[in-house]
């Protein structure tokens, strides 16, 4: 009886062997809920794509388009209209004031929550827009979480920008490595940051770097959506013309009361910043168009340079013949 059941025992062990070494070939299943994010430059078509996929796929949308954020500015962003809006529930999008500053850290924080919401509810969430800062926060760390008070801000801002940079380099005898000396923004940012936190930028980088995304505990799946060059050049141009037409004008002009010059990341995007100089006197009525089409080329290409170094590897799907089906097929 004894050898049977040695016999048995033996067998038993065999097979779980044998299944354990076929389980080592079988796919890791992730148990991880999914964030689809689905970007490109400007002009490139993200909205309609971005609609057709949330409605197929039972999904919510989440913007990370920095100027989406503000109230009032539509026309000269392309927001999502009334219609759009009734079809996909969006999220993150007239949040604040045009005169309001935004801040990365205030977008994850908001994110998060809606994140979290969208999926309990048993829906997907897709996550869309062109900027890659607010982009990158689904990516890799973006928020260092050093808090800086307001005693510690007005003691930088009162200097001018030689003695922060004098400050800076008593407070990092190893050097500041890449910092752009010549940048007041950077050069507060980074004085403010060793203040605060009593370490050198060096010690704060390898900090930051060493620490999760904000959306560690997710899996990202991303998708940029691209067209051929030339037809970008012409969708640009026929985007400008239809902003105009729209009232583009007429939309600065009520938005200058509300103080939106006193938020730069708003006051100076591109159409805003050329309308409101142009009402200055500062631009010809007729050269308008042509002036906000070079500079959304401008920044076209600055944001394809983005996306090709700052998220190496990603998938790319050609705009002009892609279906929603074709964004995510492996879901």
């Amino acid at each position: 009886m004894a050898a049977s059941m040695n016999r048995r025992t033996r067998g038993r062990n065999h097979t779980l062997a044998r299944w354990g070494r076929w389980a080592q070939l079988l796919p890791v299943m992730s148990t991880r809920q999914t964030i689809h994010l689905l970007t490109g430059s400007t002009a490139v078509g993200k909205t309609e794509l971005a609609l057709s996929s949330a409605e197929e796929n039972d999904a919510e949308i989440v913007s990370c388009d920095s100027l989406l954020f503000y109230r009032g500015m539509d026309i000269g962003t392309a927001k999502p209209t009334k219609d759009d809006l009734a079809r996909v529930p969006h999220h993150l999008i007239d949040i604040c004031e045009p005169s309001e500053r935004m801040d990365i850290a205030r977008y994850v924080t908001m994110a998060r929550e809606t994140v979290s919401e969208i999926l309990t509810r048993g829906r997907r969430v897709l996550v869309t827009g062109g900027s890659g800062f607010y982009l990158k926060a689904f990516l890799a760390p973006v928020v260092d979480g050093i808090n800086v008070t307001d005693e510690t801000r007005a003691k930088v801002e009162a200097m001018s920008l030689p003695e922060a940079v004098t400050m800076l380099k008593e407070l990092n005898p190893d050097g500041l490595g890449t910092l752009d000396r010549d940048n007041p923004r950077r050069v507060t940012r980074a004085l403010e940051r060793c203040l605060a936190s009593g370490k050198t930028l060096l010690q704060l980088r390898a900090d930051f770097a060493a620490q999760p995304s904000a959306f560690a505990d997710y899996e990202i799946k991303l998708v940029e959506l691209v067209r051929d060059p030339e037809v970008l050049v012409q969708r640009i141009s026929q985007r400008v013309d239809a902003m105009l037409a729209a009232g583009l004008v007429t939309e600065v002009e009520q938005l200058l009361p509300r103080n939106l010059q006193v938020n730069p990341s708003a006051a100076l995007s591109i159409g805003y910043r050329e309308v409101i100089a142009m009402l200055a006197g500062e631009l010809p009525a007729e050269s308008l168009a042509e002036i906000i089409a070079q500079n959304t080329r401008a920044l076209v290409r600055m944001q394809r340079t983005w996306f090709r170094t700052q998220i190496p590897g990603h998938r790319t799907v050609d705009a002009a013949i892609a279906n929603p089906a074709d964004l995510f097929p492996e879901d």
